[in-house]
């Protein structure tokens, strides 16, 4: 005879739902027609599910949930508060998952990003708001957790995968904004400024990376369309920091591989699509004749120089470090004279009362945290660097563009250069963010060992031609 045999896994957390759901139809019936209700029981209800399947599925949630968060959607404001539930309950699981295999590893990268975060939780004893600035620091915390524990899960073993899945969604976004931007004309991004840092520091580099290891013609055109109509929406934009940060990462990874032929084709066609949108759509200034250096170098200010949108913000932020050059304002927070102090600061979203525009990421963790605190953040960033020398520096030599680093490398390489010129770097409830530390913490796992001989691999070779190609080492 037949027996049924039930798993506890499954019987008792489906038991406490059916329990639970009786409770609110029996004592609290006014939270099922509640829209506000509804939504967090269905969040829920994905997140159980995304949890069961957290390796493969969890990575992109997490980051559609701060891009939801941070673009024009419907249930924005859900969104906004959603995010940091999904981020912590993200981190409970990867640490619960990870711990449980025996390969775990952690290294200085990792103990240099928690004295970061406790570096930021620290300078909240001197913010004018401390509860804000704490709340930040446990963002942070939070943001790093996350990527020692849950961002490595979502890569180690599985590049392949993950890579061709990440070029799939990428090309699906930019069909959507191209829609969104040249038909809607809508600001899925909300201004120019966030469509050149998405599409500059992200889209550009990886997708010019998908072209480069595309084996089949049929894939290789299509991420070819999908890159050029990357490049007109980071042109459209034109956020100059978006634009500088492609450019310098295109270069340099077709110069790494000897790819100088793609590299004349690129900057040509590049340079045709540039002088088409100064021609369409030109800077909103009056007064300027149009020219592709008045429309992308002084973005039709030329009076102001090239940094003049730049020098006042940099400016004030620089006195306000003079202010507080050892501890900072706290973490995430300024005090100025041009931000007065008020009680509404906001719990789940940065307020223009806390905080005002740095200008540069740099110059936005040394106003936070001082100078005295900002030494881990830079010790961070520079261990960031290093193991982005060590990827091109394999690169240079091996010539092999299969190589797991090498796209998060360019990746990282674009956010760095950007972050000169925009504060994000370190505003965990930006969704760019999310995505440049969880693949910082990815890289270290993916670095070939220097000691492996440049004719052999100390990782397989990813042929990205489509989700079911299957790993293959190539040859030098």
């Amino acid at each position: 005879m037949y027996s049924l045999k039930l798993d506890p896994r499954i019987v008792v957390p489906a038991a406490l739902c059916v329990l639970g759901v009786v409770y609110l139809v029996l004592a609290r019936p006014g939270y099922l027609t509640s829209v506000e209700y509804l939504g967090g029981l269905l969040l829920l209800e994905i997140l159980a599910a995304i949890i069961w399947n957290y390796r493969q599925t969890f990575f992109p949630f997490l980051i559609l949930t701060f891009l939801f968060a941070g673009t024009a959607v419907p249930l924005q404001a859900m969104w906004t508060s959603a995010r940091w539930l999904v981020l912590g309950v993200g981190v409970l699981a990867g640490v619960f998952i990870y711990l449980r295999d025996q390969s775990h590893s952690f290294g200085f990268f990792h103990l240099i990003a928690l004295f970061c975060a406790v570096a930021a939780a620290t300078s909240a004893l001197v913010s004018p708001y401390p509860k804000h600035a704490l709340l930040k620091a446990l963002s942070l915390f939070l943001l790093f957790t996350y990527g020692a524990f849950g961002s490595r899960l979502a890569i180690q073993g599985r590049e392949e995968r993950f890579f061709s899945r990440l070029l799939l969604a990428f090309e699906a976004l930019i069909y959507f904004v191209a829609v969104e931007y040249f038909i809607f004309h809508s600001q899925f991004f909300g201004n120019p400024n966030s469509l050149g840092a998405a599409t500059g520091v992200a889209v550009v580099p990886l997708m010019l990376w998908g072209v480069l290891v595309s084996e089949s013609s049929f894939v290789r055109g299509r991420r070819t369309f999908a890159l050029l109509l990357a490049l007109a929406l980071l042109l459209t934009s034109h956020a100059r920091a978006g634009i500088t940060a492609a450019t310098v990462c295109c270069i340099l990874m077709c110069l790494l591989l000897g790819r100088y032929r793609m590299l004349i084709k690129g900057l040509a066609i590049s340079l045709l699509i540039a002088v088409v949108v100064a021609s369409v759509e030109p800077p909103p200034v009056t007064g300027v004749r149009p020219s592709l250096t008045s429309n992308f170098l002084f973005k039709g200010k030329t009076q102001a120089g090239v940094l003049g949108s730049r020098r006042s913000v940099w400016d004030r932020t620089i006195s306000s470090i003079q202010k507080h050059p050892l501890l900072g304002g706290g973490f995430g927070t300024a005090a100025t004279e041009y931000n007065p102090i008020a009680d509404d600061v906001g719990n789940f979203s940065s307020n223009i009362v806390t905080t005002h525009e740095h200008g540069s990421s740099y110059l936005a963790i040394v106003e936070g945290v001082g100078l005295i605190g900002a030494v881990p953040f830079f010790f961070l960033l520079a261990l960031t660097m290093i193991n982005l020398v060590r990827v091109f520096k394999w690169l240079w030599h091996s010539k092999d563009p299969f190589l797991p680093a090498l796209p998060i490398a360019v990746i990282l390489l674009a956010g760095l250069i950007h972050a000169v010129f925009e504060d994000w770097l370190f505003a965990v409830g930006y969704y760019i963010c999310i995505f440049f530390w969880s693949l910082a913490f990815m890289l270290p796992d993916l670095i070939p060992s220097q000691a492996t001989p440049l004719v052999e691999h100390a990782f397989p070779a990813i042929p990205i031609a489509s989700p079911e190609a299957t790993f293959a080492p190539s040859s030098h």
